[in-house]
């Protein structure tokens, strides 16, 4: 039963986790293999794994190694989640973009782990759409924040029944703290 793996984000600050159900059932093993104190050492490696490993301190490394050591399936899903942005922040050209992907997803089949099934299917699925991206590196994920923002407002303005406050709100949203920090 993997869970659909979360959009990779090609920031250069922050990538995609492996896949939840493999660190979840990862993580459940971990107080039987570890003592007490390892364990404790443990916390907050969930969002470390978020991380590229070049930006994390000697002593986020050391809890992801004591956790990659008990893990090696979570370490391999770890190494394959780094490859992939790196793949969007070269520069290439659609049509080596798509051996690229197809390579790291060879490489994925081949490592025996299925946590990376569904969302190989979507990569196989969606292909020709997302090696699009590698003509004019262009995303849609500005519009996709406005309709994120739209979401959240329609949200808080449930109840509002004066369409006056609900564009005043909007525009606050949107605007309001560049109109407030100068």
């Amino acid at each position: 039963m993997p869970q659909s793996w979360p959009i990779v984000s090609t920031s250069r600050n922050s990538i995609a986790p492996p896949p939840a159900d493999l660190r979840k059932s990862e993580m459940k093993e971990l107080p039987r293999a570890l003592n007490p104190e390892e364990y404790a050492g443990l916390q907050g490696v969930r969002w470390l794994l978020r991380r590229k490993s070049e930006d994390l301190t000697t002593e986020e490394l050391a809890a992801l190694e004591l956790l990659f050591e008990c893990s090696p399936a979570l370490r391999k899903a770890d190494r394959l989640r780094e490859k992939l942005p790196a793949i969007f922040e070269a520069q290439r050209t659609k049509e080596s973009a798509t051996v690229a992907l197809r390579a790291w997803t060879t490489e994925v089949k081949r490592s025996g782990l299925d946590c990376f099934d569904k969302f190989l299917g979507t990569l196989e699925s969606w292909m020709d759409e997302i090696t699009n991206y590698f003509i004019s590196r262009l995303t849609s994920g500005w519009v996709e924040g406005l309709n994120n923002k739209s979401k959240v407002l329609k949200r808080r303005c449930e109840g509002l029944t004066s369409i006056p406050n609900f564009f005043r709100r909007r525009w606050l949203d949107l605007h309001g703290f560049e109109a407030f920090t100068h």
